[in-house]
């Protein structure tokens, strides 16, 4: 049947298909219906992700319970340190951690995108429409003011620019930074293993923040599912306790695993791979 056949194809040639069955009978509601859908971005993958990062009460609760539990580890850190002890530090990630880039993502869709668009991502920077997630900015001040230093980490590529604009974010929604030896910015990698190593030399790490496993370690930069989430459980007793995990369902390397990479184009192909993953466990509609 040419409706099944077509969904091997390109979405233009999907396209043109259904409007033959739309003008030549047969599955012509089923057509019209499909070719609308598509046309208003009805179909987009990202719809659920970004409304439910949008709109959920819940989202945002967990976002606060994230915070809520890193100072609980702040100040049970501080209530055990000795005056004589090197100087506490949390070092967090920036994107999808403390920043929120609900505009972005309102925009792929908009413009019919269904996939990380790392062009208009690079546009999208320099505009400081980055919102504090929440909880997050009460955190790091409470932290400032009880003696522990906050380091920011992040993974950019915006060109020669790319830490001025990173500044910008936390100067734009007054993180506190007093110092921009605390601020380091990766270009060329998303291993930030280096700042961590380079920050244990004069401090106790007492707490990591990320919204991607890989911002607590490397070991997650790999490219299977299962893997990942063995890597997951070896490291169950950390969750909490010295890694906070903020949640993100957009982005990250929980998309490599799927993929082989972090930002997959947004071919037909890719689609299928991530209906793939959507579906490892789904029920064969029998009892």
């Amino acid at each position: 049947m040419a409706d099944r056949r077509v969904k091997t194809g390109t979405d233009e040639a999907r396209r043109r298909m259904l409007r033959l069955l739309a003008a030549g009978g047969g599955w012509a509601s089923l057509a019209s219906a499909d070719i609308a859908a598509h046309e208003d971005g009805l179909g987009n993958q990202l719809l659920w992700a970004v409304a439910y990062k949008q709109t959920a009460a819940e989202f945002y609760a967990l976002c606060h319970q994230a915070y809520n539990l890193a100072r609980m580890r702040i100040d049970l850190a501080l209530a055990s340190r000795a005056a004589s002890d090197r100087p506490l530090a949390v070092i967090t990630d920036m994107d999808s951690t403390i920043l929120h880039a609900m505009s972005y993502w309102g925009y792929l869709i908009k413009q019919g995108q269904d996939f990380f668009d790392d062009a208009i991502w690079d546009e999208w920077v320099p505009a400081n429409q980055i919102t504090a997630v929440p909880g997050s900015l009460g955190f790091f001040n409470h932290c400032v003011a009880n003696g522990v230093d906050v380091f920011y980490v992040t993974n950019r590529n915006q060109g020669e620019h790319t830490f001025e604009h990173a500044l910008a974010h936390l100067r734009h929604l007054k993180f506190p930074l007093d110092n921009e030896d605390k601020l380091f910015v990766f270009r060329e990698t998303s291993d930030k293993s280096p700042a961590r190593q380079k920050i244990e030399e004069t401090h106790d790490v007492a707490l990591m923040l990320g919204d991607n496993l890989n911002d607590y370690r490397r070991d997650y930069y790999v490219k299977d599912v299962d893997e990942r989430r063995a890597l997951m459980e070896r490291d169950r007793d950390d969750w909490g306790t010295k890694f906070i995990l903020i949640p993100n369902p957009t982005d990250g390397h929980w998309v490599r695993a799927i993929f082989g990479t972090s930002e997959p184009a947004a071919t037909d192909e890719n689609r299928r791979m991530l209906k793939d993953a959507a579906t490892r466990i789904a029920w064969n509609g029998n009892n």
